[in-house]
């Protein structure tokens, strides 16, 4: 079963429509169960909900095979703490999904790192959901010396800056 989460702060009825189209044609042949939403655009051939709770998602993902999502940081780490193949689809602004395009450099970021897997439009999603078929992610090191580094230099220079 694919796990698909959208987040809950906007709708993201591009990535819901674009993977019920998938399904429809036959690309993907795997069960989808989602979490929408806010979703004005209602699935067809896949389950899903508006809203899960913490422990209902948490039983959603670990019951995947695969995740798909948009590219918020939080689907992403918990993706990969739980070692599972993630496909997303950055939100945009030009849609009014989101206030600004963070999302495509969160995607771009671990992307490039062997993270996760991108699809940058809905043109782009059939492919990468044949590509998330067999993709193994990149495990992800979490690196706290180098976090505790940079955090310690921030506030070293903000400490010596002028008022």
């Amino acid at each position: 079963m694919i796990f698909l989460a959208v987040g809950t702060q906007f709708p993201f009825d591009r990535l819901v429509k674009a993977l019920d189209e998938c399904l429809d044609s036959g690309i993907i042949d795997e069960e989808i169960f989602g979490q929408i939403g806010e979703s004005s655009y209602k699935p067809r051939n896949f389950k899903s909900i508006d809203f899960l709770g913490k422990k209902e998602f948490d039983n959603a993902l670990m019951e995947a095979s695969k995740v798909i999502g948009h590219a918020g940081i939080g689907i992403i780490r918990t993706a990969l703490e739980n070692n599972k193949p993630l496909l997303v689809m950055p939100r945009l602004k030009k849609y009014h999904e989101v206030v600004h395009d963070h999302q495509v450099e969160i995607a771009r970021k671990f992307e490039k790192l062997g993270h996760i897997l991108v699809a940058y439009s809905e043109q782009e999603l059939s492919a990468k959901a044949q590509e998330l078929k067999r993709f193994v992610p990149n495990r992800r090191e979490v690196q706290i010396d180098s976090v505790v580094r940079r955090i310690s230099e921030f506030l070293q220079q903000n400490n010596e800056s002028p008022n």
